[in-house]
């Protein structure tokens, strides 16, 4: 089985996140120079960062009178009991309990944004439970403390010139053409947002997520370079659209220049002739932003039904706060204009340079010196249809309590809730499914699109956009998060564009589901895409009309194969019960609570639910990481960076693991290993899903005949496949 995820995804590319000035360096006896570090000089004392409460824990007794809502409670004590491992030492979830686990992440003992938002709408709906909003004040407390850089961790953002937000370097074709050349000729556009944030808050720094961290400094990064403080802000992939997981070289986010090579890691990346200087830089995931917005929305709704909360009307306040600035996700990279296609092609200003989708990511940065110090920032010219959330354009745009401070922010949000929905119409294909997305910079470099790429707004349809090895749009996963929060949408206000969409998407995703005769199921995991949208979509030229048999009849999709993926299963789920309960289509809803009853006695386990994943993929512990011939360098304990260098090499820390035996027989010519991973943002997206079923049918689905789903046929169960999930 094709992997779907993990393999490769350049989760936050961050080609041209890095700016450059002259700097001094010393050497060393040796044939490696090092440079100047502005680490502590007793790598032994750590920096004083700041801590935040742990994660209240009183074992809930469940006995709710619902079994679904019984669920939620069994798998909220799961997740929060101490011995289950979920949580670090200091408070912070792990993506995974396990940490032998390489996807998007490459350490199942890293974090998330992705995880933290999940953990934000976990005890929203736990408050919705108990009356009691502490943990999830907790929850946003640590967020704040551990993964939204505090000022300290963004010395000089105050630096930031709005007039010149970056400097252009061209992202390449594969990770051997790197490091990339910066080029300064390629003039950018006008950041329209800096000013107001700055005039709305009062101070220069970025409100939002840092995509990745080392929770237990695995690395030995630490934060702020210290080496040894914990948790620490780190990245990956950086090197274009075919770099996978398995081809990246772990780097800090705080570039002082202690480890790497004589210019730490900057020179793997980019290229400049002037030299480099220490640097901090961070990079946005923007739906998992949007995602903590929605969790809060929810809250703010659950907590008003109990007649109110202070703590909740607080944290309401911070959701519109990070809405104000998840629009950098809105614009262009480099901020040019929108139809773009040349690096010289005009500098935009004001929204000239806006898509208004959620795009791929949004990123700053700036020198650790604050003589003469400098700051950037940057957008994302690429959007994925899976990235999406037009419930969280809804919050932002209509709901009081929800709307940004600044002035122009409820404007940008309106007009992206429309510009959301168009997009996911426009890219779905004859079949249902939803295409891959649409980009301002073609092949990250502004280049000439082919001849007859169609246009969305003026950007160019693009079927893997972001990363291709695999295909960014080949998992299903990206199905079901991305319409799970339209499905919301159409049960909260009814729009119409939604029921559109998901009125054709539902039948779609049905046909390919199919319940097993061993009390298993199967749900579709990769899918092969082919053709492109039919016409170019703007203000002139839409089509809502749901009876156009020949919409997009030139773009279509093939389901190659399934999983059990259980917290895709899950978003599946609540997918289903949200339209169904809508459209009134108890056939829907019930195909969902299937899912959920059978997951639910098949996978559960001592700590969660957990199917079986046989890892193939993890041969690629050997597969080898470009490192240019001229550079040499050593990661934090030792290991080498050079052209010799592999991803086992440059984690050697890994066949410390208790897992790895598993992995070396493999290596050595044995069976694929077997693992039951229990993912954080599954477990809650579980959870989540058993209580919104308990809330939407308290009483159960209203009995009547239900439409079996797909064909109806009950199939034998299959092997256990390979699998990777986000």
């Amino acid at each position: 089985m094709k992997r779907v995820w993990g393999v490769a995804l350049s989760l936050v590319l961050c080609v041209a996140c890095v700016q450059t000035q002259p700097r001094r360096s010393k050497k060393r006896k040796g044939k490696k120079a090092t440079a100047v570090s502005v680490a502590s000089a007793d790598p032994k004392e750590a920096v004083q960062a700041p801590t935040a409460p742990l994660p209240s824990y009183v074992k809930h007794p469940g006995n709710t009178g619902n079994a679904y809502l019984d669920r939620f409670v069994d798998l909220w004590n799961d997740i929060h009991a101490p011995g289950n491992g979920y949580f670090s030492p200091e408070g912070v979830p792990y993506h995974s309990i396990e940490s032998l686990i390489v996807e998007a992440p490459d350490h199942g003992h890293e974090t998330t944004s992705e995880a933290y938002s999940y953990w934000i709408w976990l005890e929203a709906a736990y408050g919705r439970v108990t009356g009691d909003w502490s943990p999830l004040a907790q929850s946003w407390k640590s967020m704040e403390t551990y993964i939204i850089p505090t000022k300290d961790d963004q010395p000089t953002a105050g630096s930031y010139n709005y007039t010149h937000p970056a400097v252009f370097a061209p992202e390449l074709d594969d990770p051997r053409q790197y490091p990339s050349p910066m080029d300064n000729a390629a003039t950018p556009g006008w950041d329209p947002l800096s000013k107001e944030l700055l005039a709305t808050y009062g101070d220069p720094y970025i409100y939002g997520m840092h995509w990745l961290l080392d929770v237990d400094n695995f690395y030995g990064f630490g934060r702020r370079s210290d080496g040894v403080s914990k948790p620490s802000y780190i990245n990956t992939f950086q090197r274009g659209m075919q770099e996978s997981v398995w081809e990246t070289i772990p780097q800090p986010s705080w570039e002082s220049f202690r480890w790497g090579g004589p210019a730490g890691y900057l020179d793997l990346f980019v290229k400049q002739d002037g030299g480099y200087a220490p640097q901090w830089k961070y990079t946005n995931a923007p739906d998992a932003d949007a995602r903590a917005v929605q969790a809060l929305y929810w809250a703010k709704v659950w907590a008003d039904e109990r007649g109110g909360s202070d703590v909740v009307n607080g944290l309401t306040k911070k959701g519109a706060k990070m809405g104000d600035y998840l629009r950098y996700a809105f614009f262009d990279k480099y901020f040019k204009e929108i139809g773009c296609t040349s690096p010289t092609c005009p500098a935009a200003k004001d929204r000239e340079s806006a898509h208004y989708l959620i795009s791929w990511y949004y990123a700053w940065g700036g020198s650790l010196s604050k003589s003469g110090g400098w700051s950037w920032r940057i957008g994302s010219s690429t959007s994925h249809q899976g990235y999406q959330n037009p419930f969280a354009a809804y919050v932002l745009s209509q709901v009081d309590e929800f709307k940004p401070a600044s002035k122009t922010a409820v404007g940008d949000w309106t007009l992206s809730l429309d510009r959301q929905l168009e997009v996911l119409r426009w890219l779905q294909s004859s079949e249902g499914a939803i295409a891959g997305g649409v980009t301002n910079s073609w092949m990250g470099r502004y280049a000439q699109p082919p001849a007859g790429t169609p246009t969305f707004y003026n950007l160019a349809y693009v079927e893997k956009p972001v990363w291709e090895d695999p295909p960014s749009n080949q998992w299903f996963g990206f199905q079901v998060w991305g319409l799970e929060r339209s499905a919301a949408l159409y049960w909260l206000t009814g729009d119409n564009r939604a029921k559109i969409i998901l009125d054709k998407w539902i039948p779609w995703a049905l046909q390919n589901t199919n319940m097993l005769a061993d009390g298993g199921y199967e749900i579709p995991s990769t899918l092969l895409w082919s053709g492109q949208p039919a016409a170019n979509w703007d203000k002139a030229n839409q089509n809502w009309n749901a009876s156009d048999k020949k919409f997009n009849d030139t773009l279509h999709v093939k389901v190659l194969d399934h999983s059990q993926d259980v917290g895709i299963t899950a978003t599946f789920a609540r997918t289903l019960i949200y339209y169904g309960a809508k459209a009134g289509r108890h056939d829907v809803s019930r195909v969902g609570q299937e899912l959920l009853d059978r997951m639910w006695k098949k996978y559960r386990t001592g700590k969660g639910v957990a199917s079986p994943e046989v890892r193939g993929d993890y041969k690629r512990f050997n597969d080898a990481v470009y490192v240019p011939g001229r550079y040499e360098g050593e990661m934090p304990n030792g290991d080498v960076i050079d052209n010799n260098s592999t991803f086992l090499s440059l984690r050697s820390k890994y066949r410390q693991d208790p897992d790895w035996a598993k992995v070396q027989a493999y290596l050595g010519g044995g069976p694929a290993p077997e693992f039951h991973y229990h993912r954080f943002w599954a477990q809650a997206d579980i959870a989540l899903s058993n209580a919104t079923f308990a809330w939407l049918y308290p009483q159960g689905i209203p009995k009547g005949k239900a439409n079996p789903p797909g064909k109806g046929k009950a199939r034998p169960a299959p092997k256990s496949k390979a699998r990777a999930s986000r």
